[in-house]
């Protein structure tokens, strides 16, 4: 079994923008897995919380208010390039979430080969 090193990126969105963001995501990068392109998983809602600070730009609660919402975890995987990465994170992401700091996450994994 040859193992391929990839990202795994995670972000957590609302979800009533999860196709909004997975559509930019593939406008910007086919997330291609073998013979398989646009592969991503979509996680049951949960709950996420935060209180906003002074000098943020809360799109939901106010300055100090503990806010919940609920939210989704969106995870796909890409070869790693920093490139791509940073084009995927900035143009499929940030340019589609909803929060002005999306909760993004990105480690250095491992695949089995197609």
């Amino acid at each position: 079994m040859r193992l391929l090193p990839v990202y795994r990126v995670t972000v957590y969105v609302p979800p009533e923008h999860v196709q909004r963001v997975v559509d930019g995501v593939c406008a910007v990068d086919d997330l291609r897995i073998g013979a398989y392109a646009h592969a991503a998983w979509i996680s049951a809602p949960a709950t996420e919380q935060f209180r906003p600070l002074e000098g943020a730009n809360p799109t939901l609660g106010g300055i100090g208010e503990l806010v919940r919402a609920p939210s989704v975890r969106v995870e796909f995987c890409i070869p790693r390039d920093a490139a791509r990465l940073a084009r995927l994170v900035e143009s499929g992401i940030r340019a589609h979430h909803p929060w002005d700091v999306p909760a993004i996450f990105v480690d250095e994994t491992t695949m089995p080969a197609a």
